[in-house]
């Protein structure tokens, strides 16, 4: 794991740095907001086409009927909304696992993993997290390691926030390996409307927490399974930010958290 612990010393944060998509450093003790950078976001190049379909329709439409071309000016804006890619600032400290997705955690419980993950026959907690249409569906990685087995199943469309999308979904999934020998997985699991998953690393790849890995559209779910004896740090209900929010901590003895409706 030594590549991967050059990668982390050469991307860890310094106080008062921020460090933006293009890899440069912001330097100060906040990074500038405005306006405009919060509600533009940078759009993963999986969705230019179908902003450009939806642009033609737009277009069509308005020589139709102005009324109807409005419509497809929000169809557009919608369309990029969907696929847009926000820069997300990691946590980097060591044994921090984070979400993988945004969303809300719709399920947390034993399950055994996917067969074909190699992870044993043997429960792990399992932290699934739904996506809607409307949330940022750029999937990151957990946790820094190594890619050991990336397995897709082909499967149904069946609503991704039900238990049983698990087993019977079209699906993608990532076995991992952390630096301490254990192994953790994470699977894309197509929804109702989803009709594709994206995923853009290989076996053997080295990764930083939160980077990257892929992408589903539209609409679906994330699945964690947490490495043996960790407990989780999130609930039911609770809202998940992508390469933000922390979702176990392997440094920590604290009893899987409880939470209530405020």
């Amino acid at each position: 794991m030594e590549t991967l612990r050059a990668r982390g010393e050469a991307n860890r944060f310094h106080p008062g740095h921020v460090r933006l998509r293009t890899g440069k450093q912001h330097k100060g003790p906040n990074m500038s907001v405005s306006m405009l950078s919060t509600f533009v976001k940078p759009m993963h190049r999986e969705g230019r086409k179908f902003v450009a379909i939806a642009a033609g329709i737009t277009l069509v439409l308005f020589l139709i009927c102005e009324f109807l071309g409005w419509i497809g000016v929000g169809l557009t804006v919608w369309v990029y909304y969907f696929f847009r890619d926000p820069v997300r600032v990691t946590p980097t400290r060591e044994g921090l696992m984070i979400s993988p997705a945004d969303g809300v955690v719709s399920l947390l419980e034993p399950a055994v993993p996917p067969a074909e993950l190699g992870l044993g026959d043997q429960p792990m907690t399992r932290i699934s997290v739904f996506m809607s249409v409307f949330n940022c569906h750029v999937n990151r990685l957990p946790m820094a390691g190594r890619i050991t087995k990336v397995a897709y199943r082909p499967g149904k469309f069946l609503n991704a926030s039900l238990d049983k999308a698990s087993s019977d979904n079209e699906r993608n999934g990532l076995a991992v390996q952390i630096a301490d020998g254990r192994s953790y997985g994470v699977v894309q699991i197509a929804g109702l409307v989803a009709r594709r998953i994206l995923c853009e690393v290989n076996e053997g790849q080295e990764m930083l927490t939160g980077e990257r890995f892929g992408l589903i559209r539209f609409g679906s779910r994330l699945d964690i399974y947490l490495p043996d004896g960790v407990e989780p740090q999130v609930c039911i209900g609770q809202t998940m930010v992508a390469g933000e929010t922390v979702l176990a901590d392997l440094q920590s003895s604290e009893a899987a958290r409880s939470g209530g409706i405020r």
